[in-house]
C-alpha cells in the first residue's frame, strides 16, 4: 500500500488546485508535437525513394529537423521571459501545421529540406516555455511534471509512428504526416483557450536582451552548468543518433519488415512513457547523480548487444533495454530548472538547451556517413562508448542544485 499511497499522492498533488487542466493540455501539446518529429525516421525510407536519397543524405535530412528544432529555442527561452508562455506554445504548434503542409507538397528535395527546417523551427518555440510554466506551476514538484510532460511526449512517439507507417503503406508517404495537421491545429487552439492570459512585460532597465547573453553563458559557467551542459550535448548527439536512423537499420541489417521496424521503434518510446515519470521522481528523491547513473547503465549493454543478436523478439528486449536512456532528459531538464536563476530561467535554459541541441543535432548526418560506409553495426558499439563516457561524467556531478545554483523555487 506504501507505493500506491505514494503514487496516489503525487498524482493529487500534480491535479490539485486546478493544476492538472494546465498540465493536461502542455502535456498533449508536447505529445502531438514529438510524434510529428518521431514520424520522420519510420518515414525515412519512403523518402530516401521518392527523393532518391543516400544513407548520408536521410541524416542530413533528420539533422535538419534537429537543428531546428534546436535553434529556437534560445529565441523562445527570451519571449517566455518577456512575453506569454500561451503565445509562444500556440504560435509553434501552428507554425509546425504550416510546416507539415509544406513538406507533403514538397516537389523537390530542397523544398522538403526547407519545409522540414521550419517544422523544426516551429517546435523549437514550444520547450522553453512548457518548462518555464511548469515550473511556476509546479515549484516543488518540477521533476514529477517534467516527467509526466515527457511521457506523454513518449506516448505521442510512441502511437504516431506506427500509424504513419501504416497509412504510408496504404495509401502515401503524404497520408504518413498529413493526419497529424488537424491535431495540431486543434490542440493550438485549446492551448490558447485553456492556459492563463499574462500581459507582456514592458521592457525596462532589467530586461534580458540579446546583448546580456555573454553575461549570462558567464554566469551559467560560474555556477558550473556548462558541465551539466556538455553532459546534455553529449546524451542528445547519443540519443538523436540512435533514434535518427534505428527504423532504417532494422530493415536494412535486421532485414525486419517496414512494420515491425516501425513497432520496434515504438516499443522504444512505449517504454518511456514508463521511464521518465519515474526518472523524475528519482530526481526529486536521491538527486541528479544517482538517478542518472541507473537510466544510462541499461543502454550501455544493450547498444553493445545490438549489433550482434537477430530476430525480432530479441532485438524487442534490446530496444527496451536501451529505452532506459529516455529518463535522462527528465533529470538533466528538471536539474538545470532548479539551478539557474529565475531572474534567468528561460534564457538560460534556452543558452543550454539550443548549444547542446544544435552541436547534438550532427548525430544523425555523422552516423548516417558511418552508415553508408560500411560501418551500421560498428557505429551503435561507438554509441555505447561514449555513453559510457557520459556515465564517467555524470560521476563528478552533485547530487542536487546545493552547492552549485539556486533557482529561487
Amino acid at each position: 500500500m506504501t507505493v500506491i499511497d505514494g503514487i496516489s499522492r503525487e498524482v493529487t498533488a500534480l491535479w490539485g488546485d486546478g493544476k492538472g487542466r494546465s498540465l493536461l493540455v502542455v502535456a498533449s501539446g508536447w505529445g502531438i508535437l514529438l510524434g510529428a518529429r518521431m514520424i520522420y525516421p519510420v518515414l525515412l525510407p519512403y523518402l530516401r525513394t521518392s527523393f532518391n536519397l543516400s544513407l548520408t543524405v536521410a541524416g542530413f535530412l533528420v539533422t535538419i529537423l534537429w537543428l531546428g528544432s534546436a535553434l529556437g529555442q534560445l529565441p523562445g527561452g527570451i519571449l517566455a521571459d518577456r512575453y506569454s508562455e500561451r503565445l509562444i506554445m500556440t504560435v509553434g504548434t501552428i507554425t509546425v501545421a504550416g510546416a507539415l503542409v509544406g513538406v507533403l507538397i514538397a516537389p523537390t528535395a530542397l523544398l522538403l529540406f526547407a519545409a522540414t527546417a521550419v517544422v523544426g523551427l516551429g517546435q523549437s518555440l514550444y520547450p522553453i516555455a512548457r518548462i518555464t510554466i511548469l515550473s511556476d506551476i509546479y515549484p516543488n514538484r518540477i521533476g514529477s511534471a517534467l516527467g509526466v510532460t515527457m511521457a506523454t511526449g513518449d506516448l505521442g512517439q510512441t502511437i504516431f509512428p506506427p500509424i504513419a507507417g501504416v497509412l504510408a503503406a496504404a495509401i502515401a508517404w503524404q497520408a504518413g504526416l498529413g493526419f497529424l495537421i488537424p491535431l495540431l491545429l486543434l490542440v493550438g487552439i485549446v492551448l490558447w483557450v485553456v492556459l492563463p492570459a499574462q500581459p507582456p512585460t514592458e521592457p525596462d532597465a532589467d530586461s534580458i536582451s540579446v546583448g546580456d547573453l555573454p553575461s549570462i553563458v558567464a554566469r551559467l559557467r560560474r555556477e558550473n552548468l556548462l558541465f551539466v551542459a556538455f553532459i546534455l550535448f553529449l546524451y542528445i548527439l547519443i540519443w538523436q543518433s540512435f533514434t535518427g536512423l534505428y527504423p532504417t537499420y532494422l530493415v536494412d541489417q535486421k532485414g525486419l519488415s517496414s512494420s515491425a521496424a516501425g513497432l520496434l521503434f515504438s516499443v522504444f518510446f512505449a517504454f518511456g512513457v514508463i521511464v521518465k515519470p519515474l526518472a523524475g521522481a528519482a530526481y526529486d528523491r536521491i538527486g541528479m547523480r544517482r538517478s542518472l547513473v541507473l537510466v544510462l547503465i541499461g543502454p550501455v549493454v544493450g547498444l553493445t548487444l545490438l549489433p550482434i543478436l537477430e530476430g525480432f523478439w530479441l532485438l524487442g528486449a534490446v530496444t527496451a533495454l536501451v529505452s532506459s536512456m529516455l529518463g535522462s532528459g527528465a533529470i538533466t531538464q528538471s536539474f538545470l530548472s532548479d539551478a539557474i536563476h529565475d531572474d534567468i530561467q528561460g534564457t538560460g535554459l534556452g543558452v543550454v538547451r539550443t548549444t547542446s541541441a544544435t552541436l547534438g543535432a550532427a548525430g544523425p548526418v555523422l552516423f548516417g556517413g558511418i552508415a553508408d560506409r560500411g560501418y551500421f553495426d560498428e557505429g551503435y558499439v561507438l554509441l555505447a562508448a561514449v555513453l559510457v563516457v557520459v556515465i564517467l561524467l555524470t560521476l563528478r556531478l552533485p547530487e542536487s542544485t546545493t552547492g552549485t545554483a539556486t533557482g529561487g523555487h
